[in-house]
This record gives C-alpha cells, sequence and structure tokens, in this order.
C-alpha cells in the first residue's frame, strides 16, 4: 500500500485525538460496501442533474463522521462541490438569532474541491467562473460582463438570485480592474459574513445578505453557480444534528424540523436539481418521539423504516441509512490496516497482538469496542506511539496497561435558544436603516 507522508501523518494524528481525519480515508476504511454503493450512486445522480438526501444515523463513536467524510471525498472525486459543517449551539438550519447565518458561514468556510480538499476553495470556484466566462467571451467575440450576464440571467428566477448575480458581477469588475478590495468585499458576502445590509449595500450596492431567513435559498443558489463554474453540483454534509435535539424550546426545534422537512420534499419531489444533503445524527435523535424528528409528525411518516425489511433483509433506497456495527473481523482488520498506515509495511507487530489487544478490549468493556471503536482505535494508535518511541518496548508489556473509556458521546445538556451574541450585536446596530425589517 502505498501512503503519502502528508496522507500519514494527517491520519496518526486524528486517530490519536480520537476525530475524522479528512485525508487518507480509503487506507483505513473497512466494510458497509453496500451503504457506501448506494451514496455512489447518490452521488452519480446529483451530477446528472438529480438531487439526494441522506439521513446517516449511528451511535456515538460508531463511526458514523468517518463515513460522512468518506463520502465526502467520493463526492469531489466525482466532480462535486462539497459544503460541510457541524452543527452547534450557535449553528442551525433554521434560526432568528443569528445562528443559521453561522451555520452558512462555517460551510462556506469549508467549501472543497478535488483540487482543494481541506476548504477555502470558494474564491477559486469563483475564479472558475470568471475564467470559463473569458474563454466563452474569447470564442464569441464579446465581452465578459455579457457572458456573465447571460450566464447568470436564470439566477434572477431564483429567491435571492439577482442580488446574488449582482455580487459575482462586482467580483468581475474588482478582477478586471485590479480592485482587490471590491473582490474581498464579494467574497465576503458570499461567505455570509456581513451583518447588516447597510454594510453591504455600501460596499457592493447590493440591498440584502445572507442571513436566517434566506440561508436555504442560498445553498440552492451556491449549487447553480457551481454547476455554472464548471462542477458536476454540490453536496451539503451536515454532522452533530444531535444538536438540534437538544435545543429546549419545541418551536425552535420544530422550525429546525419544518425546514429540514422542506428541504426533503424538495428533494423527494425532483424540485432540487444538482444538489445532495447529508445529514448525520444518533438514533435517539431520528426516533425520539418527543424530541427527535418522529417528534415531528410529518417527518416520522417520511422516514419510517421499510416493514419489509426485517428478519435480517436491508432496504437502502430509503433517506434512512442506519449504519450496521462493525463486526470482531472489521475491527480486526480496521486495526491490521491502522497498524500499516502507522509502522509501515516493515518491522510492525504481528496479528497474534492484535487479536491480544481485541481479547484485553473485550474483557474490559465486551463488545462496544467494536460496536463504538473510536475510542478503541484510538488506543491502539496511542499503543503503537509508544512501541515506535521506545525501542526494545515489548507489546505484551503494554496490553494490560491499555484504558479504553466507555464512548458515551458528546455532551447531551440542553441548548437554550438565546441568539449568537455577534447577531444580537447586529441586531443593535442602528446605523443599518434596515435593522427593524422582519420577513
Amino acid at each position: 500500500m502505498s501512503i503519502k507522508r502528508r496522507e500519514r501523518d494527517a491520519i496518526v494524528q486524528s486517530l490519536r485525538a480520537g476525530v475524522v481525519p479528512k485525508l487518507g480515508l480509503q487506507h483505513i476504511q473497512v466494510g458497509r460496501v453496500k451503504e457506501i454503493e448506494e451514496l455512489v450512486k447518490d452521488m452519480e445522480r446529483i451530477a446528472d442533474g438529480g438531487s439526494a438526501i441522506r439521513f446517516i444515523i449511528g451511535e456515538y463513536g460508531s463511526g458514523k463522521t468517518f463515513f460522512l467524510n468518506l463520502i465526502r471525498l467520493i463526492a469531489l472525486e466525482k466532480g462535486l462541490v462539497v459544503m460541510s459543517a457541524d452543527l452547534a449551539p450557535d449553528r442551525r438550519i433554521h434560526a432568528t438569532g443569528g445562528q443559521a447565518r453561522s451555520l452558512f458561514a462555517e460551510m462556506s468556510r469549508n467549501f472543497s474541491t478535488r483540487t482543494k480538499p481541506d476548504g477555502g476553495a470558494l474564491p477559486s470556484i469563483v475564479e472558475r467562473f470568471i475564467g470559463h466566462a473569458e474563454q466563452t467571451a474569447s470564442k464569441e467575440d464579446t465581452s465578459v460582463a455579457n457572458v456573465i450576464r447571460k450566464q447568470l440571467a436564470h439566477f434572477q428566477e431564483m429567491t435571492g438570485g439577482f442580488d446574488f448575480a449582482e455580487v459575482i458581477k462586482k467580483y468581475w469588475d474588482g478582477h478586471e480592474t485590479g480592485n482587490e478590495d471590491l473582490k474581498a468585499a464579494s467574497l465576503r458576502w458570499l461567505r455570509a459574513e456581513y451583518a447588516t445590509r447597510t454594510d453591504a449595500k455600501n460596499a457592493l450596492g447590493v440591498r440584502t445578505i445572507i442571513d436566517d431567513a434566506n440561508v436555504y435559498d442560498m445553498i440552492k443558489l451556491m449549487s447553480a453557480f457551481s454547476v455554472a463554474a464548471g462542477y458536476k453540483g454540490l453536496l451539503v454534509s451536515l454532522d452533530e444534528l444531535v444538536n438540534l435535539f437538544k435545543l429546549t424550546s419545541s418551536q425552535a426545534r420544530n422550525a429546525n424540523y419544518e425546514q429540514i422537512l422542506r428541504i426533503l420534499n424538495d428533494v423527494l419531489q425532483g424540485s432540487a436539481s444538482h444538489l445532495g444533503f447529508l445529514l448525520g445524527g444518533t438514533p435517539e435523535f431520528l426516533m425520539n418521539t418527543r424530541r427527535g424528528l418522529y417528534s415531528y409528525e410529518a417527518l416520522q411518516s417520511r422516514l419510517a423504516e421499510n416493514t419489509f425489511a426485517t428478519g435480517g433483509l436491508v432496504d437502502l433506497s430509503g433517506p434512512v441509512i442506519k449504519l450496521a456495527n462493525l463486526t470482531p473481523e472489521d475491527l480486526f482488520v480496521l486495526l491490521r490496516n491502522v497498524r500499516l498506515v502507522v509502522q509501515g509495511e516493515d518491522n510492525h507487530i504481528p496479528d497474534r497482538a492484535l487479536e491480544a489487544f481485541m481479547a484485553h478490549c473485550s474483557d474490559r468493556i465486551g463488545e462496544a469496542y467494536f460496536r463504538t471503536p473510536r475510542n478503541t482505535v484510538t488506543a491502539f494508535v496511542n499503543m503503537l506511539s509508544v512501541l515506535e518511541q521506545n525501542p526494545g518496548t515489548q507489546w505484551e508489556d503494554l496490553i494490560e496497561e491499555v484504558k479504553i473509556p466507555t464512548d458515551s458521546g458528546d455532551d447531551l445538556s440542553d441548548i437554550t435558544d438565546a441568539p449568537s451574541p455577534r447577531a444580537a450585536n447586529a441586531a443593535e446596530d442602528p446605523s443599518d436603516d434596515l435593522s427593524s425589517f422582519k420577513l
């Protein structure tokens, strides 16, 4: 197996910290072949002009985030653009206190393409659009401004499309005149970094900003723009949706679930194009009938399991994919892959060391060591690191010292529905002549 040093370092550092690496996932991936095949079909459908939405459901530490990142890399290889973010107390799908805008801003910072898989790809996407416009103008013997105007004409039919197109035109103006401030202002608008309409109007001459009320509309515009820039479509990957479950306000929860329903309906009815969603959450977030998605009747009916998929039968065609647990055999292969990444092909510990490690884990924490393998893998990497840095140390002497805490997940404390300080400051800004405007 050939692995680049950069990928090796990223994998080792991430696994040691108990987080999912962004690079080199193919070197350690095991199992879940059928699930991956279904998601590959989704990526191809998006690239062909369709849409898709999947709820990736798994326990804490079960590999849910790993799976999401793997599909993200597949999407990049298929020529899609990916926006990704984790939901948090200050980042939600729907809000009135700035949390939805904060989510969009985070997704914009994490814009990824095949050539920029680590994020920060928004400027290169805009530049690629400009480059295509320049090539077209040269072939048609017309001005670049005319080409841009034609390519963005259909945006005016979409909600928020007029100002979106105007911002792209302003970027071109800055590109043409060498005005870096104008280009930077345009990118700020696209990243949802303007807190007030007054600031945006002064900088770009547009009357709107990306705010809580139009985040989903802007996502659809970003999808259309990505296609106009020469990409196959847009995949939006959101993890930690359990943060919606934690909201104490039923009104706030239901508003978020209603937005999810809107997205789901658009996808299922074919109203969206070149657009896909991956939403990661826990079984409790999905199935809890008091605070989870199943508490919203319209979502429960659309996300209910296929009643025929029982007795070992599976149906992966619906919106919900419940990640199957890794088997002990899968975990053994995973540990072998991790061993190969950390230690290379030479001088690595034998397979019987892996068997002893798994037996120790089984005795200490039971079957959870392979059902939620995050902490197990972290402990294994730590053991390999000690062996690497202390020549002469025997793995037999370390096995019994391995301690693996039960993975109970993140903090499950409730979240109050308070606006973010940034949003609150913006709302109180007396300089904004439209600050009192309500939709």
